[in-house]
């Protein structure tokens, strides 16, 4: 199930499902420690002596209010007389989640209704060795363990802190006697539990015919007691109104700010550039990490999640943040891609949000020879998009440590990592995580990753340094000229296998062909990579009712059952953008330029209502597949904005 409104302040982030149930719970880390694993929190209203949890019987439309990481959600049930309007904010300055719940009753008499916060908590990700306890001193339940504290509260009609709780235990949670307070109403007031507890919060409200009542609950985070006792008193003295008000503000102050707004395209195409400015904000850890995403329900694959740095992921965002004038949220990534880095000057597959190694999927061993378990793209990538940064920070204070510790010992790495004869990079594991061999995006990669570093060679007068990366950058583009090109297919290839008599070509069609371009190594107008271009087009366009852009040919990961067989994979945000962005490139005039609105409106149309971009879409349904929301999909959204908004430019300014 999706993740439809993340809300986050860069330490403490809260998901939430499609039904508006809280899914997952990162703190103090953006994707490290998830204290919900997934199992849902639910929000139930018991009214008229019947209890109902927010589900598939009520009317939802889950949404952010504009420009704003608050959300607009509406819930209406007609049979029970009721609405919903609720906003949700992690506070800025303070970790504390809080929610306003505006009951609206559509009846024309007074009602009495109650609603229910149940708290599931996995603390540290697991459900051994918790306590959840009612605490009189702050009138409040608090879920612990170790050094994570969790404190639920709540204010209504002048009331303060929890009135109404109980605390139980998970394996008890469907017998007859919890089950019991959805039938009277009534939670039995139960102190404490552990091991592996439960707890419920009730507010009991007055609403008056036809008018309304507020309430508000919140979830404090901390590590020891005294931390979040100390924010429930923030909350009292300062209202939860206050909280959800200031964030507001600064939301809409930071994204009208002095930053790019993109032109030329349609309003609804600038509404879900600003929406996917601020998703991607949600995902940066407040240390540096970029997370390609905290959706806990792609554990069910592989026992694994996505809930990582990858190095190819973050430069993408870190890139798209920089050209969009937001290039002051991602420095800390790169502090942080410093610290990581091998002594050899590599980045592993992926980090923890910490900067501890995280799990690995690829082998030390390919056909019984040691090799490299790296992307070698994310090591590449990072130059590249620091580069970029660069040139719109304009800051070489902040580039001065990083020039030997990051750049020269990643570049010379990129050069020594290559084959003696071909003088092509050696192998490594693609960017899609399946095969090991030299791939034509890698390549693409290690040349823009190189230029970028004799860029910033010359920037400190290390111009012998600079000529030898822009050799090599030129050696190896000279090389996949004379290699990669399939003489037969009159195209470049994906990927190679080294021969004795140079490499065995891979010949299945993959949208990462165009990186060629897009990274900067080839001329969008070069005849080679237009036909190459074309054959994208023509073999990866999908001809179904949801069109969009697949991988490449055969493409398995997270097809569902239902899909047509002559598919060539689900459409994915960042293939179709890929396609847009080189024919951007391409184009030669305004007409041709507006040729790729579409692909942006193919993104608007597939978007959730929240304006969240998954990883890919069910070819028939369009409905999300895989992990949403995809930081990577919404920072190619910003990024490929951004290249149409300076191609319009050139056209109607020039």
């Amino acid at each position: 199930m999706p993740r439809d409104i993340p809300v986050s302040n860069g330490s403490f982030l809260v998901n939430f499902d499609a039904d508006y149930q809280i899914r997952d719970v990162y703190f103090p880390h953006i994707g490290q420690e998830n204290h919900a694993s997934g199992r849902p929190f639910r929000f139930g209203v018991w009214v008229d002596g019947q209890y109902t949890s927010v589900g598939s019987d009520w009317d939802k439309d889950l949404r952010y209010q504009n420009e704003s990481l608050v959300t607009q959600v509406v819930l209406k049930n007609k049979e029970l007389g009721l609405e919903f309007h609720c906003e949700d904010v992690v506070d800025l300055d303070v970790n504390v989640y809080v929610r306003k719940i505006k009951v609206i009753n559509l009846f024309n008499h007074p009602r009495h209704v109650r609603l229910f916060f149940n708290h599931d908590f996995s603390l540290y990700g697991n459900d051994i060795g918790g306590t959840a306890y009612f605490d009189p001193r702050s009138r409040s339940i608090i879920h612990y363990k170790m050094h994570r504290y969790f404190l639920m509260s709540s204010w209504a009609q002048d009331v303060w802190g929890a009135q109404h709780y109980t605390c139980g235990r998970r394996d008890a949670l469907e017998t007859a006697d919890l089950i019991d307070y959805k039938k009277s109403g009534e939670l039995n007031g139960n102190p404490s539990s552990w091991g592996s507890p439960y707890s419920t919060l009730a507010i009991w409200l007055e609403v008056p015919a036809k008018k309304e009542s507020v309430a508000y609950y919140w979830i404090a985070a901390g590590t020891t007691y005294d931390e979040v006792a100390d924010l429930n008193l923030q909350v009292h003295q300062q209202t939860p109104d206050m909280l959800i008000k200031r964030s507001s503000k600064y939301w809409k102050t930071w994204i009208n700010r002095d930053g790019l707004q993109p032109e030329g395209l349609p309003q609804s195409v600038t509404e879900l550039f600003n929406r996917s400015l601020l998703i991607v904000r949600t995902q940066i850890d407040n240390h540096g990490a970029i997370i390609a995403a905290n959706d806990s329900d792609i554990v069910r694959f592989g026992k694994d999640t996505y809930s990582y740095m990858w190095g190819r992921d973050g430069a993408f965002v870190a890139a798209a943040l920089a050209k969009a004038g937001y290039s002051h949220v991602c420095m800390k990534y790169f502090d942080y891609c410093e610290r990581i880095l091998s002594e050899e000057g590599y980045l592993f597959q992926h980090y923890n949000p910490d900067g501890s190694l995280a799990s690995n999927w690829h082998s030390w061993l390919v056909d019984g020879k040691e090799v490299l378990p790296i992307q070698e793209d994310s090591t590449a990538l990072t130059l590249w998009a620091l580069w970029i940064h660069y040139q719109n920070l304009n800051d070489v204070e902040f580039i001065r440590p990083l020039y030997g510790s990051l750049i020269k010992k990643a570049a010379d790495f990129l050069v020594q990592y290559r084959d003696p004869k071909t003088h092509l990079p050696l192998p490594s594991y693609d960017l899609w995580e399946e095969r090991y061999a030299l791939h034509a995006y890698t390549i693409a990669s290690v040349v823009a990753g190189l230029r970028a570093a004799a860029h910033f060679s010359r920037l400190f007068q290390d111009d012998a340094q600079a000529e030898g990366y822009d050799a090599v950058a030129e050696e190896i583009t000279v090389a996949l000229k004379k290699h990669f090109y399939h003489g037969g297919l009159k195209r470049y290839a994906r990927s190679g296998i080294r021969t004795d008599q140079g490499y065995r070509l891979n010949e299945v069609i993959d949208v990462s062909l165009l990186s060629l371009e897009t990274l900067g190594v080839l001329d969008a107008n070069d005849p080679r990579m237009i036909e190459t271009a074309n054959e994208v087009r023509e073999q990866l366009w999908l001809k179904t009712v949801v069109e969009g852009c697949a991988r490449y040919q055969g493409d398995v990961y997270q097809r569902a059952e239902d899909s047509p067989e002559d598919i060539p994979g689900n459409p994915w945000f960042i293939s179709t953008l890929w396609l847009a962005e080189y024919l951007i490139d391409k184009a030669q005039n305004l007409q041709q330029l507006e040729v790729t609105l579409p692909y942006f409106e193919w993104c608007v149309k597939n978007a959730l209502p929240s304006g969240v971009l998954a990883e890919q879409v069910h070819p028939v349904s369009g409905v999300p597949l895989c992990v949403s929301p995809l930081t990577w999909s919404h920072s190619a959204f910003i990024w490929t904005a951004l290249r149409y908004s300076e191609k319009y430019q050139s056209f109607t300014k020039s």
